[in-house]
């Protein structure tokens, strides 16, 4: 397990536990007392330090490294061996930072589309860091539009740390890819539901962002703009990330304040990375649970309500 700075104090005290259990092993001493107090430390060092995480501890949670990515979150919601991952766009080449293809999650068919980072130093440039070439947001599209044509709800995994920025995306047009993604996941006649499990950054995000319910995991964010792109744009370096993370307002309780999503997807203490199994029900129940509330709806009442409900978002001034 890997800590962050802020969890430095937690790191310590696993370290305690780790000794005190060493030693009585080795020692054939009875230590359970002594551990069990140490474990008592623990939870409570966390609830102290998770129960008061600023934004940008937030956002660093959000990338831990032991973190479950799109595909870990697949395999622990679906049956067993029913993800059929589907690929390319039909226009120019498949994109290995968008994933997506047809499963069934408790009996119920779904369409999962999703950005999905790498571990290691090879399969973060093979997928890009989870950042989607213009193909990636035109694979997509084709995915929902097949899902749309069987009727099989869509749900999206969003985790981003924007659309891919290279000369190459821009040439291939990527703007109007993310916009044309927009466009036609307003008017699409099947339910989609969102879920942000990591980052969620700026038009890579709200690429396959468009839903008739959105949510966020307790450990994620959602704006515009990375902190660190908005201190390098503001104050012109990285160093005023943190003041950047404050001023978004990027956390879940603050989307939901301000009505930009549904709800929020409660995590295990600690992060999704503690007990992922506890992450992967929680969120598996609540897509269940979409699923079922919206199967009365008509294509033509999807729509309209996914429509209304991002419409409701702005001020308009005649």
């Amino acid at each position: 397990m890997e800590y962050l700075e802020f969890e430095k104090p937690i790191e310590e005290l696993m370290e305690q536990y780790q000794t005190c259990s060493l030693v009585g092993e080795d020692a054939g001493v009875d230590v359970k007392l002594a551990c069990s107090q140490i474990e008592d430390k623990i939870i409570e060092k966390k609830k102290e330090i998770y129960g008061n995480l600023t934004p940008w501890q937030r956002v660093q949670l959000s990338r831990h490294p032991n973190r479950p990515y799109t595909l870990d979150f697949i395999n622990g919601i679906v049956d067993k061996d029913s993800f059929l991952e589907l690929h390319g766009d039909r226009n120019f080449a498949d994109d290995p930072a968008m994933i997506g293809g047809l499963a069934t999650i408790d009996g119920h068919r779904v369409m999962l589309i999703g950005t999905q980072k790498g571990r290691t130093t090879k399969e973060r440039q093979h997928r890009r860091f989870g950042m989607s070439n213009p193909e990636g947001y035109r694979k997509a599209l084709r995915l929902m539009k097949l899902a749309e044509k069987f009727k099989i709800p869509v749900v999206t995994l969003i985790d981003t740390p924007g659309a891919y920025p290279g000369l190459e995306a821009e040439e291939r047009g990527q703007g109007e890819a993310i916009a044309r993604n927009i466009f036609e996941m307003t008017m699409l006649k099947t339910p989609i539901f969102c879920y942000i499990i990591g980052e969620g950054a700026s038009g890579g995000a709200l690429g396959i962002g468009v839903g008739n319910k959105v949510y966020m995991l307790e450990n994620t964010w959602y704006t515009v703009i990375a902190p660190e792109s908005c201190s390098s744009i503001l104050w012109r370096n990285w160093n005023h990330k943190e003041d950047a993370a404050n001023a978004l307002k990027l956390t879940p309780k603050d989307a939901l304040e301000h009505k930009f999503i549904d709800g929020i997807i409660e995590e295990p203490l600690g992060g999704a990375h503690y007990e992922p199994k506890v992450a992967y029900d929680h969120l598996k129940q609540s897509i269940i649970q979409n699923i079922k509330g919206f199967s009365k709806f008509s294509g033509k009442e999807l729509e309209q309500q996914r429509q209304e409900k991002f419409i409701s978002m702005g001020q308009f001034k005649g």
